[in-house]
């Protein structure tokens, strides 16, 4: 499909399809089990779609549950969906206790130090913190170690201002290897194994993310899935489960040609000169830049579609400039859409290539679009 330019002056925008997204969050819904609560991820503004659209359009498809790296982003997900509940999944910061407690957010626990600070912040307010334990079975980042969890278990059940929700692990390598991830489930299972009887039945118990939802059915304890990536159309690895879903990206990223020149063979072509014409060659001055989200990864490897022809990137992506060869591309001029990301025609730059040529992941693909980028929202498309 080809791009439309917002407003008059556009220089770099993403399109953002929240049609597509109530698809996937459909599919996704219907391929779990019934007893699994979805658990959307919207941390780092929607993994840089736009925390509250995405909110917003959640919660209208019935998503009531939302996971966030802090108490800030906590704190303005609460202004969009009072209601909601929310997990912060990041360890969180002794001053940022009372604000939390406050909000009724749902705080990880990591240590027995962790649980006994909030416990004692929540019972200076008189209320009670609520709260996931969760348990580094291999990842090595936040959590309390495995072999360790049992006196962090029992300190968060023992203190009065604490009420344990959940319980949780997070997978290293889930879409890679998969004798780890089995060995990881079975060190989570052990700890889950040390919570009385009688609290199991009320707790959300969680490992998996996007990458782990083709080995989820199998494990029977876990009634939540946190996803991310794959509710914004990007799957994180090939497999069974993903392929029934049939995802479909939210998010294009174009720019505009704002000049249009003929230069020398030998020209040497931006900072550094790293490239250096081989032949008389047309180049065209797109305005975006690793300012807006292109990586200088992507000097002198990357493409940008042009007419819905692939351009390649010519020397040193600039803060707010990129250079691409238009030599063999009749009629290119200034105002001409340059996508990024997404498609023209039939023509199609996919995060994966662009992840390939920037040498960086789906995640920081997206997480790296800046703010200066405006955001451009879809809601009619089939």
């Amino acid at each position: 499909m080809t791009p439309s330019v917002p407003a008059p002056g556009s220089r770099a925008w993403v399109e953002i399809d929240l049609a597509a997204l109530d698809r996937n969050v459909g599919r996704i819904k219907a391929a779990l089990p019934a007893r699994v609560r979805y658990v959307a991820v919207v941390k780092a503004n929607a993994y840089g779609h736009g925390m509250p659209e995405v909110v917003a359009r959640l919660l209208q498809a019935g998503i009531d549950r939302f996971a966030v790296a802090n108490v800030e982003e906590a704190a303005l997900l609460r202004e969009i969906g009072p209601q909601a509940e929310v997990l912060v999944l990041s360890p969180s910061l002794p001053e940022e206790h009372a604000r939390a407690v406050a909000l009724g957010v749902d705080l990880t626990l990591s240590s027995v130090a962790e649980a006994e600070a909030l416990s004692a912040a929540a019972v200076s307010l008189g209320r009670r913190a609520r709260v996931h334990l969760k348990v580094d079975t291999g990842m090595g980042r936040a959590g309390v170690w495995h072999e360790r969890a049992a006196d962090a278990l029992a300190a968060v059940l023992a203190a009065p201002g604490l009420e344990l929700r959940g319980l949780y692990t997070h997978f290293a390598n889930a879409d890679g290897d998969p004798a780890f991830t089995a060995e990881q489930r079975r060190r989570f299972l052990g700890v889950l194994a040390r919570v009385p009887e009688a609290l199991r039945p009320g707790l959300m118990v969680h490992a998996d993310n996007s990458s782990g939802l083709d080995t989820f059915a199998a494990a029977a304890p876990f009634n939540a899935v946190r996803v991310g990536l794959l509710q914004y159309g990007l799957p994180p690895h090939p497999g069974s489960f993903l392929d029934r879903i049939r995802p479909e990206p939210l998010l294009a990223f174009h720019s505009r040609v704002v000049l249009v020149k003929d230069l020398p063979a030998g020209t040497p072509v931006s900072y550094g000169s790293t490239h250096r014409l081989a032949r008389a060659s047309r180049v065209a001055v797109v305005a975006a830049g690793y300012g807006d989200g292109i990586p200088t990864a992507a000097s002198n490897r990357g493409r940008l579609l042009v007419r819905g022809r692939r351009c390649p990137i010519l020397g040193r992506v600039t803060m707010d400039q990129t250079i691409v060869d238009v030599t063999d591309l009749p009629g290119a001029s200034v105002g001409d859409v340059a996508t990024i990301l997404g498609g023209q025609g039939d023509a199609r730059i996919t995060v994966g290539d662009f992840c390939s040529w920037s040498d960086c992941i789906p995640w920081e693909a997206l997480c790296s679009l800046t703010q200066r980028v405006r955001r451009v929202y879809r809601t009619d498309r089939t």
